[in-house]
């Protein structure tokens, strides 16, 4: 009977939660949406038209904004822009974080102290602010906007990072990599770095949706990309001022940034259990 119901049992422990599944489908539309937009949008979303601030209706199924766009068509054409801008912000962060953290950590005392305390400065201010100061210093604009949101969540891949290497540090393997002659460096490289990838990738996951909400706000505040280009927070920006006369237009990209960073958290929140060390021991 116990070999029987083995396998049953194996399915049931290696189950997905519904609320990983709800947020890996969110995610897989989001993703469909956003390689497939151009296909899926029923009108051009920079198209004009005297049709302004109209309901949903048969011909624009979400109706119409301030100067007659179609909300869909700019909503499926946000999705695209919006994680771009996202995953962009999230990649230079990773980028700034990881590498500068490995360098110093490889380096010795002297050169981490200063680069972690570069970081400790960035992270003494709010992110939001110091995107808006870095904003503020350059030119408004998406690149601008992306490097800002880069360089202001890059702390938090760098202490994650120096957290990883010295409990991987502290392994036996290093240890004897060490014996072997291999310099700190090396250990760093060779055998330290692949085994924090999966923290890493777990902090992408969960940095990508705060990236996305931080873009849609300064876009909101009018530092981010141009008034025409149709990121939901230039959406949500542009349609704040007619919500009376027009709340369609700006219901709709509030709702899909809401959506896209739930499901998005739950899936960032899946990968972080399921790179747990922790509950992988557990498990087996």
């Amino acid at each position: 009977m116990s070999v029987t119901l083995a396998p049953l049992a194996a399915l049931r422990r290696n189950r997905v939660p519904p609320l990983t599944a709800t947020g890996m489908v969110i995610v897989a539309l989001l993703i469909g949406v956003a390689l497939l937009g151009p296909l899926l949008t029923p009108h051009d979303p920079y198209q004009f038209s005297i049709r302004m601030n109209e309901g949903p209706g048969a011909d624009h199924w979400l109706g119409t904004d301030d100067q007659g766009h179609d909300v869909l068509s700019r909503l499926i054409a946000g999705t695209r822009l919006s994680l771009l801008f996202g995953a962009g912000a999230a990649l230079i962060a990773l980028a700034i974080g990881a590498a500068l953290s490995l360098v110093a950590l490889s380096f010795g005392r002297i050169v981490e102290t200063g680069v972690f305390s570069f970081f400790d400065l960035i992270r003494a201010l709010p992110g939001i602010l110091f995107a808006l100061a870095f904003v503020a210093a350059f030119e408004p604009g998406a690149m601008s906007v992306m490097l800002a949101l880069g360089v202001s969540f890059s702390p938090m891949f760098a202490m994650i990072t120096r957290a990883t290497w010295r409990q991987q540090m502290a392994r036996p393997y290093v240890a004897a990599a060490k014996v072997l002659g291999a310099s700190r460096i090396r250990v760093t490289l060779v055998h330290v770095l692949p085994n924090i990838v999966g923290a890493l990738v777990t902090q992408f996951a969960i940095i990508l949706p705060r990236c996305i909400v931080l873009e849609s706000v300064m876009s909101f505040l009018g530092l981010g990309v141009s008034p025409e280009t149709p990121t939901w927070g230039r959406m949500i920006a542009n349609a704040t001022q007619y919500t009376e006369a027009a709340p369609h237009a700006v219901l709709a990209p509030i709702l899909a940034l809401s959506v896209a960073t739930f499901g998005m958290a739950l899936v960032g929140d899946a990968m972080r259990r399921g790179f747990d060390p922790d509950r992988r021991r557990i498990a087996a």
